[in-house]
């Protein structure tokens, strides 16, 4: 009779959740490319600078791509090309 060895299985890791984990392995995360914040902080100016010519405008309907367009030309002329 051969003799049996016993083969210990290994547990599965546990997935921890990202809220659960701590700063130093937040901190280890990919973190995201300068190009991205500064496009979001261009897209968040054009998107302010567009509703305030909406309310100079007087709050009328139907400029709404022409007052993008404004505020685009505004905010990135002046964070490009400075």
């Amino acid at each position: 009779m051969k003799a049996h060895t016993s083969r210990r299985q290994a547990k599965p890791t546990p997935v921890v959740p990202l809220a659960s984990r701590t700063q130093e392995q937040a901190s280890t995360e990919v973190p995201v490319p300068k190009k991205r914040l500064i496009f979001d902080d261009v897209h968040a100016r054009i998107t302010a600078r567009a509703y305030k010519l909406y309310v100079e405008r007087g709050y009328r309907e139907g400029y709404a791509e022409q007052d993008w367009l404004d505020a685009e030309r505004e905010i990135v002329g002046r964070t490009f090309h400075e």
